[in-house]
């Protein structure tokens, strides 16, 4: 009965006139955002009719028909729950700002993925019209591309950063745009103009030769025999890297910056999010609907645990909400003594369900982006507490757009939560600009899975929509900043000083002799 009805709903699909089409979708961090992030892109996909190949860690039991599946759940040995330690993080003692240790976590990562049998044996069988690739700082999924001949989609999972502008037009200006692992937002001091410009530089060129170096090395091991197999001319991997046709952008400008971007980036934020809202399960709904002084929901999110915070921060933070007139939601991942009669443990929260009631007046978040997504998306105010990765630059939007502030994790952080609590919701100025933001989230002329589909069948019709690449790609980056013109400039007037010096010199001899000869 279930095939049957998807059966009818393909056929009135193309009777409407949308074309299916055989879409790879790699998405293989192991990762529960991630997991929401390409859930959610395979089923915009599989409802407009797409027949829809999943790269995963995080097999379903009862696929979609249209649905096939590829395991990459080995990807779960090499990141998994225990990958982030909360008190390292704390200390300091790991930090994601050293670009050496996050390529190093994904390198491996994305070496697995492509050595993994299964994919080995996709590339040597599968056929697509399109490839969308999750794009996380490591390149090689471009290799796809040739390898089943057809066109490529990056999508990027955070805000429009350097790295992945770089393979589509070229970075960004950093007189303007701090590296995403950076805790800034402009307007720049001159120090931190500076700061950027050098931290560019040395990415760039860590990107260009020994980062690059590697990936070359697993297109080599992985992709070429694979190529020579099939008998498609093997390009280089330097060529290869830049083929992507579009990216697929999970932002949007009323949460990120305002930045420049190509023709071919197109922002899809918040299609992740379910217009229809699910109902909260009984004992919750019956929690925040009971709840006269408003509800605060605090959630480390998925990938870091509240149960792994040093005992005396959890002492302290529990004291704070105790003496809090509002009902507080903790997502907590085991069973916490000691709670105060205002306070609810919930080891798993249905998120946006929460964030949609309307006795919600605050959300304290780790800054990731799908949480801000879903917060401004309701219009609920925050408290920001960044962990790792772009959550700092998140935490510091949220504050430069006036819908929250941001506490720093530390060992301290009960002391610094009451004060930020207190201005949050003391203040109504926080909570009128969350709504302002809400409004313009949503004020847009489609909606993003209506997007997603629109872009990949203009990619596939269009084989790979080349009108849209942007002709500053190919222009090496001394051009585009017209450093060789500096440079000829400079040597102008190096050389205009060394005559004119010359000429000087040559006229005081000349008069030092008449002097002599007097």
């Amino acid at each position: 009965m279930e095939n049957l009805k998807w059966m009818l709903f393909s056929v009135l699909l193309c009777l409407y006139g949308t074309e299916a089409y055989k879409i790879l979708a790699v998405f293989p961090l192991p990762s529960r955002s991630h997991g929401i992030l390409g859930d959610n892109m395979i089923k915009h996909l599989l409802d407009a009719g797409h027949e829809v190949t999943y790269v995963t860690p995080y097999l379903k039991e009862k696929p979609h028909p249209n649905l096939h599946q590829v395991d990459v759940t080995d990807n779960r040995k090499i990141m998994n729950e225990n990958t982030l330690d909360i008190k390292m993080l704390m200390n300091g003692t790991l930090s994601f700002e050293d670009p050496d240790v996050l390529f190093g976590m994904m390198f491996g990562m994305t070496e697995a993925t492509m050595t993994n049998p299964n994919i080995l044996e996709l590339m040597r069988k599968g056929k697509f019209d399109v490839v969308i690739a999750e794009y996380m700082f490591i390149d090689l999924y471009s290799a796809f591309g040739p390898v089943f001949q057809c066109p490529l989609i990056w999508f990027s999972t955070i805000e429009p950063h350097w790295m992945i502008l770089n393979l589509v037009d070229g970075p960004l200006n950093p007189a303007h745009s701090a590296d995403y692992t950076r805790h800034r937002v402009a307007p720049f001091s001159f120090y931190e103009r500076v700061t950027e410009l050098w931290d560019l530089v040395v990415a760039l060129y860590k990107t260009s030769h020994s980062y690059n170096d590697k990936v070359k090395g697993v297109y080599e091991k992985s992709v070429v025999p694979i190529l020579k197999e099939k008998g498609i001319p093997v390009p280089d991997y330097d060529e290869v890297r830049y083929n992507g046709s579009l990216v697929l952008g999970n932002s949007n400008p009323a949460i990120g910056d305002q930045v420049p971007l190509p023709q071919n980036y197109k922002h899809i934020g918040g299609y992740h999010i379910d217009k229809n809202v699910k109902p909260l399960p009984e004992n919750l709904q019956k929690i925040m609907d009971s709840a006269k002084n408003g509800v605060i929901y605090f959630s480390l999110g998925s990938n870091i645990k509240s149960k792994d915070l040093p005992a005396e921060t959890k002492e302290g933070i529990l004291e704070i909400f105790r003496g809090l007139k509002q009902t507080v939601l903790w997502k907590f991942e085991e069973v916490l003594p000691n709670t105060p009669k205002n306070v609810h443990i919930v080891q798993w929260a249905p998120q946006p369900s929460i964030l949609a009631h309307p006795n919600l007046v605050l959300f304290i978040t780790h800054g990731g982006l799908l949480s801000l997504t879903e917060t401004v998306h309701f219009g609920v105010p925050v408290i920001a507490i960044p962990v790792f990765a772009d959550q700092f630059q998140n935490a510091k939007r949220v504050e430069s757009k006036g819908y929250g502030k941001e506490i720093t994790l530390t060992e301290n952080l009960h002391k610094d939560l009451k004060p930020a609590i207190d201005e949050v919701l003391g203040n109504p100025r926080y909570a009128a600009a969350a709504k302002d933001l809400s409004k313009a989230f949503h004020h847009r002329q489609t909606k993003p899975k209506d997007d997603i589909n629109f872009w990949v069948d203009h990619v596939v019709k269009t084989r790979g929509a080349p009108h849209l690449r942007s002709i500053a790609l190919p222009i090496p980056l001394y051009q585009r900043y017209f450093l060789d013109l500096l440079a000829l400039v400079f040597l102008s007037l190096v050389t205009l000083i060394l005559i004119v010096r010359r000429i000087l010199c040559s006229l005081t001899k000349k008069t030092n002799t008449k002097v002599k000869k007097n």
